[in-house]
């Protein structure tokens, strides 16, 4: 099951789902826009770590997808990756590759991908992995 944006806001008034800070105008029906917590250049043909400018913390029984917003899609950007596990903490390294004609432009702030919370049943394993607490862009360990 995706959460709607009433369990959604539900979730973060109890406290158990923390996305800090919140903005009204990121909270989609389905989804919640991470905004980018810099500013970036999406070199044509390149990859580029960024990361969010949203603080992340999902209980035992939330996982969540990240796609790319469809205005960057159109522009040629690409979401590598995109799956949180849950009991993740932390700000989110999204790497975007740039296969559109020319360079784009992102600025702290901007709307970049869209959180897709999903129920998780029975859940028993948290994540413990080694990007827990993360804090800006994280290179792979």
């Amino acid at each position: 099951m995706i959460l709607s944006a009433i369990e959604i806001t539900r979730r973060l008034d109890e406290g158990d789902l923390v996305i800090r800070p919140y903005a009204d105008e990121s909270q989609q029906p389905a989804s919640y826009d991470l905004r980018a917590g810099s500013d970036y250049v999406l070199e044509r043909g390149g990859c580029t770590l960024v990361h969010t400018l949203e603080w992340v913390e999902l209980p035992a029984d939330v996982a969540a997808t990240m796609r790319c917003r469809s205005s960057f899609g159109r522009r040629g950007v690409l979401l590598g990756g995109g799956f949180v596990d849950p009991g993740f903490r932390g700000q989110l390294t999204l790497c975007l590759v740039n296969m559109g004609d020319e360079d784009v432009l992102l600025f702290q702030g901007d709307r970049v991908v869209q959180l897709i919370m999903h129920e998780v049943r029975n859940g028993m394993h948290l994540y413990e992995g080694r990007y827990q607490d993360s804090q800006g862009s994280v290179e792979a360990r």
